[in-house]
């Protein structure tokens, strides 16, 4: 249930912050426009109770306003963040509906979200579809169960969208989330791919968004510890050992404990991505190069100029150096 202690200081800063890069991310993106009907889908996790309170907050008060040049963002979680939030327009009004699905995983507390939802004045569907049952009895003992069920529950979420009038769907993944599975198809797929913070899905037919994708789980693990949210664990792929997005996680977290703010700088690569520096030639036309004389000077001739480094960039080329030279 909600909390009905006044919030510290400390969250109400927090909840700006994230806010605020919640903010940053929607027009970044043009993520919700005036008169979406927005499917939050809620699973009782910290990620998801977190999108839907910002999404609930924006809403009250509706700044989410799409500026005709794209704002440079200040992930959440940085050493540095906005005082002032400006991004001028007409509010946008949307709808909100919370949606849960209840796969019959045994133990599931079917009672704490409806008694959060309606205790807050949020209205939400639960849909209910023993995906449990069938990925145990599908998928092989030992073998992952996370991608039929995944598969299964963006089914069962897109035919509802469909049947429902809704829009956009929301997702809470965030930037970890993001730069770990950017790790996982490098690795795993032999594909430079992450998740998009906007997509349409692959019949055309739905929008999803994830407005969290500018905001650092850790920033989102204390705010749903000062929130108070319910949480859900879990049981079904949650508990599962030796994953290798778990594997993953491992190796970020332990690049930003020797190197504070290196997940902060990927997700800013994939930002920044530079096509002719890579090697798909479906996405650029390396054929056609010299073809025709010099090019012309272009964003592409510039991107080829020395940037300077960053402090984190030199404080971990340092690092880097001093331990090649120790261990020579």
């Amino acid at each position: 249930m909600p909390s009905a202690a006044k919030p510290s200081r400390t969250l109400k800063r927090l909840g700006a912050q994230l806010r605020g890069a919640v903010v940053r991310c929607l027009a970044d993106y043009r993520m919700i426009v005036e008169g979406d009907r927005v499917m939050v889908c809620l699973s009782g996790g910290k990620d998801s109770y977190t999108l839907l309170d910002l999404l609930l907050s924006l809403q009250r008060s509706a700044p989410v306003n799409h500026p005709g040049k794209s704002s440079s963002p200040r992930l959440a979680g940085s050493r540095s963040s906005d005082k002032k939030l400006d991004f001028p327009g007409a509010p946008v009004r949307f709808e909100l509906l919370a949606v849960n699905l209840d796969q019959k995983q045994p133990g599931f507390p079917a009672q704490v979200l409806p008694a959060y939802l309606e205790a807050r004045g949020v209205p939400y569907r639960v849909i209910v579809q023993d995906t449990y049952s069938v990925v145990t009895r599908v998928v092989p003992p030992g073998r992952t169960l996370c991608g039929l069920c995944s598969r299964l529950r963006r089914g069962a979420l897109y035919r509802f969208a469909a049947e429902n009038g809704i829009t956009k769907i929301a997702l809470g993944h965030h930037r970890d989330d993001i730069v770990e599975t950017l790790f996982l198809n490098l690795f795993f797929g032999g594909r430079l791919k992450a998740m998009a913070p906007k997509l349409l899905s692959d019949d055309g037919r739905h929008v999803v968004i994830r407005p969290l994708a500018y905001v650092a789980e850790r920033d989102i693990a204390r705010y749903a510890r000062g929130r108070g949210f319910p949480l859900i664990p879990c049981r079904l792929c949650g508990s599962q050992e030796n994953l290798q997005r778990a594997a993953v996680k491992r190796m970020l977290s332990a690049w930003e404990r020797e190197f504070p703010g290196r997940t902060e700088s990927i997700f800013s690569a994939l930002r920044h991505v530079e096509l002719e520096h890579l090697a798909d030639a479906r996405h650029f036309d390396f054929a056609s190069l010299g073809a025709r004389g010099p090019a012309p000077r272009s964003e592409l001739t510039r991107a080829r100029e020395v940037v300077p480094m960053s402090e984190i960039e030199e404080d971990a080329l340092a690092s880097a150096l001093t331990a090649q030279v120790a261990s020579a």
